[in-house]
């Protein structure tokens, strides 16, 4: 398959644009691993497992927590991405402004509703996540707060059902894994 040079611009602009934006942050795991290293691994297992060979998509994968996590602004990724890659971003982007579990409430009640390429998005980044949940954990996490994480991933997944079925098989496998894992440990 070959791209044009727009797409492979347009990609390349977004893992520049969202390295930059997340260049101070670190994951919350015992490495402190660099955060760009996340979407980046989000845009790969939509390339790799999900088939999606969508540029729009892909570079909103790259960008995907840019406004929710960073000082980004919708204007911003509308300037330089274009109308589609922000509407990605915006379908998969929480409201920072509510209380954390409000968000985590409104992720379950508004995956059913999102387009087949958020839903393809927001199901890596949900394999990404249970992955290092089981893998590299977040310093400080309780077993209790684990288990609570990969349950409410389920809640939400089961709203992303029938948008990609290659990610949706991995999911299933990632949970049964981190949840054996967590077992093990408990």
């Amino acid at each position: 398959m070959e791209y044009d040079e727009e797409s492979i611009s347009l990609l390349l602009k977004s893992l520049r644009f969202s390295a930059d934006k997340h260049r101070d942050q670190r994951r919350k795991d015992e490495q402190a691993t660099p955060y760009i290293n996340h979407p980046i691994e989000v845009a790969d297992t939509l390339w790799r497992i999900g088939q999606v060979r969508d540029i729009p998509t892909l570079a909103a994968a790259v960008l995907h927590d840019t406004i929710e996590d960073t000082s980004a602004t919708p204007d911003e990724l509308r300037s330089l991405f274009g109308n589609e890659v922000l509407g990605l971003v915006l379908e998969v982007s929480d409201d920072k402004g509510l209380p954390k579990q409000a968000r985590k409430q409104l992720q379950i009640e508004h995956a059913p509703f999102i387009s087949d390429a958020a839903k393809q998005i927001k199901l890596a980044d949900k394999i990404c996540n249970v992955y290092d949940i089981s893998h590299s954990p977040p310093m400080g996490w309780s077993q209790q707060r684990l288990k609570e994480y990969l349950d409410w991933s389920e809640k939400v997944v089961s709203g992303l059902r029938g948008a990609n079925l290659a990610l949706e098989a991995c999911y299933d496998q990632v949970l049964r894994d981190a949840k054996n894992m967590l077992a093990q440990q408990g």
